[in-house]
C-alpha cells in the first residue's frame, strides 16, 4: 500500500512540475506577444498604446502567478508539511528545464509559486532555487542573439549592411543624411589606425524600443579595446523616422539603461545571453539591473537576492540608518558597502501626513506602472526579507522597533522584515548641496532639480512633497526623485494663484481644499538657502506659477506623450532644419 502511495506521489510531483512550467511558458508567450508589438506601435506612432502595453506587461507576472498558485494549491494542499515532496518537486522541475531557453526565468517563476504557497516562510535551497540549478556559460548561444557585420568593407557599406538586416515599415526622413551622420560620427570617434584594426561589429538582434525611441545595441571590437556601438533612432511626428545619434561611450549607454527609466521592449527568446552580452558592455551594471531593464523585473529581484547573499559573505560591515534627514513615512537604512537602500513603511505617520499605509503602497505601485522618464527611481517590493542580527547596528534595531515594529519579526539569529522596498542608493540632494563648493556643480544640480520636477509632471505625475531631501543625485550628476508617498496624477490637484491683498493674514483666511496647490509657495520650501532659491528661480521660475502647471495639466489631459532624450543633447545629429528638437 505504501509503495502505491509513493507511486502516486511521484505521479503528482511530475504533474505539478509540468503545470508550473506550463504556466510559466504561457506567461512568457504573453510577455513576448506584447513585446513584439513594440515595433508596430513605434512605426505607427501609437504612443498611448505604447504606455498601456508597458503597464499590461508589468501585470503579466502577477496574473500568471495567481493562476498557477490557485491550481497547484488544490493539488498539493495535503503535502504542505511533507518536505520530501517539495524537495523531489524541485529536482523534477530542474530536470524539465534541460535545454529550456528561459530556464533562469522559469526557476524564478517556480520560486514565486512555492513562495506564495508557503507565504514566503520557506526560503530554502532544498525546496527553492535560492541558487541557480546550473551555471550559465555565456557565449554558447551568442549566435542566436547577435548579428555580426563585415568590417573589411568601407564604413558606409557596413552601415548599409546593418540597415538591410534591421528593417522598419516606415521610411527614414532622409536616409542618405543619416548614413552620412553615422559615418562622420564613427570617423570622429576612431582614427584611421583604429578603424583599420576593427575586428568585428556585433549588434544584438532585437531592437530595443522605449517610448518614442528605438536602439540598435552592439559593440565594436578592436585588439586593444571594445567600445559600445549604439544607433539611437527616433520616430518623428510625421510618419517617418530618423537616426538621432551614435553612442560609443559606456557612460551614455549606462544612462540609457539607468534605474530611473521604464523597461525596454526587446524581443528575445534567450534573455540570459542578451544580459551577458550587455554586461560585457556595461561591467559596472549589476546583472539584476540588466534583467530589470529588459522587463524581467521579477527575475531581477531573484538575481539581486543572490547578489546580496554573496555580498554578505564577502563583507563584514553592519546595517545602519541611511544618511540624510529622517523621513516622516518611511524608515530607511543601508549597508554602507552595498549600493541600495532598504525602505520600510512606518507604523505611524506624522500628523502632517494625512495618508494610510495602503495609500503609500498604491503610490509605489503607481510609479512602477508609470513611465519614469529617467527621473523616478525604480523600487522593488519584498516580503519576509531576512537579515542576520549580528550584522545590524544596535541603534538601528532600536530605531526599527520604535518606528515600524509591526513589520518586524525576530528569530534567534535573524531579523525578518515582513514588507519593504529596495531602491538604488543615491546621495540625497540636500547633503550634496550642503557639501558641494563648486558653484558650477551647484548650479547644474539645481537645474537638474527643476528639470526633474518638470519631466515627472509631463509624465502625468505630480511629485507632491518636493523638498530637496526627497531627491537624490547619481554619479552622473542626474537628479532623481525617490519619495513617493504624496504623488498623484496631475488632474488630482487644483493649482491656484495666491490671493493678492494688502492684508498679511489673507492667506490664513483663504479657503483651501485638500487638493489645492499654490505654486508661488514652491520657492520657499523646495530648497532652503536663499542663494539656492535664487538660482532655482532664475533657471526654472515657471515652476512657481500656476499657469505653468495648468499648461502641463492640459497636455496630460490631451494625452500628449513627451519624449526625453536620455543622452546628452550635444550627441544628437544635426537634421538640418528648425524642427531639430522634435
Amino acid at each position: 500500500m505504501q509503495e502505491f502511495a509513493a507511486s502516486q506521489d511521484k505521479s503528482l510531483v511530475r504533474k505539478v512540475a509540468y503545470q508550473i512550467l506550463s504556466h510559466f511558458d504561457k506567461s512568457y508567450r504573453w510577455f513576448t506577444r506584447i513585446t513584439r508589438g513594440a515595433q508596430e506601435r513605434f512605426e505607427k506612432g501609437n504612443w498611448k498604446e505604447t504606455q498601456l502595453a508597458s503597464k499590461e506587461r508589468i501585470t503579466i507576472y502577477e496574473q500568471s502567478l495567481s493562476d498557477a498558485v490557485a491550481e497547484i494549491y488544490q493539488l498539493t494542499q495535503v503535502h504542505q508539511k511533507d518536505d520530501v515532496f517539495w524537495q523531489e518537486l524541485k529536482k523534477v522541475f530542474a530536470l524539465q528545464l534541460e535545454g529550456h531557453p528561459q530556464f533562469e526565468l522559469a526557476e524564478t517563476f517556480y520560486n514565486s509559486v512555492i513562495g506564495r504557497l508557503f507565504k514566503h516562510r520557506k526560503i530554502d535551497n532544498d525546496m527553492m532555487f535560492v541558487l541557480p540549478s546550473r551555471c550559465f556559460l555565456p557565449g554558447q548561444d551568442r549566435d542566436k542573439v547577435i548579428n555580426s557585420f563585415d568590417t573589411t568593407t568601407t564604413v558606409r557599406e557596413m552601415y548599409e549592411s546593418i540597415f538591410k538586416i534591421y528593417r522598419y515599415n516606415i521610411p527614414f526622413e532622409n536616409f542618405e543624411r543619416d548614413l552620412q551622420n553615422l559615418e562622420n560620427a564613427l570617423r570622429a570617434r576612431l582614427n584611421k589606425e583604429q578603424l583599420a584594426s576593427v575586428q568585428a561589429v556585433e549588434i544584438l538582434k532585437p531592437t530595443f524600443f522605449r517610448g518614442k525611441a528605438a536602439y540598435l545595441i552592439g559593440r565594436i571590437c578592436m585588439p586593444d579595446e571594445t567600445l559600445p556601438f549604439v544607433i539611437a533612432m527616433r520616430r518623428y511626428n510625421e510618419p517617418h523616422m530618423f537616426v538621432d545619434a551614435l553612442l560609443t561611450d559606456r557612460k551614455d549607454l549606462s544612462v540609457i539603461f539607468g534605474f530611473a527609466r521604464s523597461y525596454f521592449m526587446a524581443d528575445t527568446q534567450n534573455p540570459a545571453e542578451v544580459a551577458a552580452f550587455l554586461q560585457e558592455l556595461l561591467p559596472n551594471k549589476k546583472h539584476f539591473e540588466l534583467y530589470m531593464a529588459m522587463g524581467h523585473y521579477k527575475h531581477g529581484k531573484t538575481v539581486f537576492y543572490r547578489n546580496f547573499l554573496q555580498h554578505m559573505d564577502e563583507s563584514d560591515d553592519k546595517f545602519e540608518a541611511a544618511p540624510g534627514i529622517r523621513g516622516l513615512v518611511m524608515m530607511v537604512f543601508h549597508l554602507p558597502s552595498y549600493g541600495v537602500v532598504f525602505k520600510i513603511i512606518e507604523d505611524e505617520f506624522a500628523e502632517s501626513k494625512k495618508i494610510t499605509r495602503e495609500h503609500v503602497k498604491e503610490c509605489y505601485k503607481l510609479v512602477k506602472m508609470s513611465d519614469r522618464v529617467g527621473r523616478m527611481a525604480d523600487t522593488h517590493e519584498y516580503v519576509n526579507f531576512r537579515f542576520p542580527l549580528d550584522r545590524i547596528e544596535p541603534d538601528l534595531i532600536d530605531e526599527l522597533k520604535e518606528t515600524c515594529a509591526s513589520s518586524l519579526e525576530f528569530t534567534e539569529s535573524e531579523l525578518i522584515i515582513k514588507h519593504m522596498y529596495i531602491e538604488r542608493k543615491m546621495t540625497p540632494l540636500n547633503l550634496y548641496l550642503q557639501e558641494e563648493t563648486d558653484e558650477e556643480k551647484i548650479t547644474r544640480a539645481l537645474d537638474e532639480l527643476g528639470l526633474c520636477i518638470k519631466q515627472i509632471a509631463m509624465a502625468n505625475i505630480f511629485p507632491g512633497d518636493m523638498l530637496h531631501k526627497n531627491f537624490g543625485i547619481t554619479r552622473h550628476g542626474r537628479v532623481i526623485f525617490y519619495d513617493y508617498d504624496e504623488i498623484c496624477l496631475m488632474n488630482e490637484r487644483n493649482f491656484r494663484a495666491l490671493p493678492k491683498s494688502d492684508d498679511p493674514y489673507a492667506i490664513d483666511t483663504l479657503s483651501v481644499a485638500p487638493n489645492d496647490v499654490f505654486p508661488e509657495q514652491f520657492e520657499h520650501f523646495i530648497v532652503g538657502k536663499r542663494k539656492f532659491k535664487d538660482i532655482l528661480k532664475s533657471l526654472h521660475g515657471d515652476l512657481m506659477t500656476p499657469e505653468y502647471w495648468h499648461e502641463v495639466q492640459e497636455k496630460c489631459a490631451r494625452g500628449d506623450v513627451q519624449h526625453f532624450t536620455p543622452y546628452n543633447a550635444n550627441m544628437r545629429f544635426d537634421r538640418g532644419e528648425p524642427s531639430q528638437n522634435a
